[in-house]
């Protein structure tokens, strides 16, 4: 294995990393540090720069990624506005989206929506997930007040966005 694919390979272990820090970070506090999204960036910077300088990526995909994370975190913008997200969750999304980029992005946003969509289900049914929730597990109303931490299902998008790359 050459130097680059090494360094590239250090980049999304250490992108899991940061993801599993993320994740549960806004597990326990509803928040997300600005840190993590934006070493989550630089590795980006340094998994993308490898990638060219070892013929694995293109200029033109570089430029489709850092595209699909303006989008990610546009919309991401508008869904905060509108009381959906985070300000963590949206950054987080958009950094993660840089490693999805075109190819990667609709397996993505599916894995998110899913896990997402888990946690969803197991706050109605009761299940202590994130900080807010209330004692003796409260009325339904109480629970979907309650606010939901979308950072472990970006988190899980992120995660299987690294293994598709790793395997490829």
């Amino acid at each position: 294995m050459s130097p680059l694919a090494l360094l590239q390979s250090g980049c999304l272990i250490a992108f899991v990393l940061l993801l599993v820090v993320a994740g549960w970070q806004d597990l326990r506090t509803m928040r997300i540090a600005n840190a993590l999204s934006v070493a989550i960036v630089a590795l980006y910077a340094v998994w993308a720069s490898a990638g060219l300088a070892a013929g694995n990526l293109t200029l033109a995909g570089v430029g489709l990624s850092i595209a699909c994370a303006a989008i990610l975190f546009a919309a991401g913008v508008l869904a905060f506005a509108a009381g959906a997200l985070g300000g963590g969750d949206v950054k987080l999304a958009a950094a993660a989206g840089l490693f999805a980029g075109f190819p990667l992005l609709t397996e993505f946003l599916t894995v998110t929506a899913l896990v997402g969509g888990l946690l969803g289900l197991a706050i109605l049914a009761g299940a202590p997930v994130g900080p807010a929730m209330p004692s003796g597990g409260g009325t339904i109303r109480a629970r979907l007040r309650g606010g939901l931490p979308y950072g472990p299902a970006i988190a899980a998008g992120g995660m299987w966005v690294a293994a598709c790359l790793g395997c490829s």
